[in-house]
């Protein structure tokens, strides 16, 4: 086989990039922090990089956290105390705004990257077409038989439905309760 024809190596696990990406203001991003971690740069680095090419970055692209939603982030995940630690809110990056980093850190790595992101939000993408297309087949089948089958209907949906989380218990001591 050809070396072209050869799928190359991944620098990055599409597992590790699947991670990166969330859920922030219904849009499906990666935080400035996750993707300099991919990109081998320092956050800084990308930061500056995209400031001096704002004009590349609209607000479907990318957005800048605001203090609220920071806060929030900063409460969901441990970070340093005063004197370390991120000080100003992250930039998030939808997968065009993604795309658009490849124009301006200019390094082979981040191309390859880049590449691989790609694919990741590609497979998010057909997950969730899946799911959604096997929920509408379930409604049609719902409808199409009747009452015979309507337990076996909803356990499969609760099947469909990702468990909630589990209440843990608090930490520390607690006196013994009567009764």
């Amino acid at each position: 086989m050809a070396k072209n024809e050869d799928k190359p190596a991944t620098i990055v696990p599409v597992e590790r990039i699947v991670q990166a990406i969330i859920l922030v203001r219904g849009e499906k991003v990666i935080l400035d922090a996750d993707l300099a971690v991919l990109y081998g740069v320092e956050t800084r680095v990308l930061v500056q990089a995209v400031k001096r090419n704002m004009e590349r970055f609209p607000a479907d692209f990318m957005f800048q956290f605001s203090p609220e939603e920071f806060a929030h982030l900063r409460s969901q995940f441990v970070t340093s105390s005063a004197w370390g630690g991120r000080r100003y809110p992250p930039y998030a990056f939808t997968e065009q705004g993604v795309a658009m980093l490849s124009s301006v850190l200019h390094s082979d790595r981040a191309v390859r990257v880049n590449i691989e992101i790609m694919r990741a939000f590609v497979q998010l993408r057909r997950i969730l077409a899946t799911h959604a297309e096997l929920a509408h087949k379930l409604e049609e089948l719902e409808r199409k038989y009747d009452e015979q089958f309507k337990v076996v209907f909803e356990a499969i949906r609760e099947l469909m439905t990702p468990p909630e989380p589990k209440k843990k218990r608090p930490i520390g001591f607690r006196p013994w309760e009567e009764g």
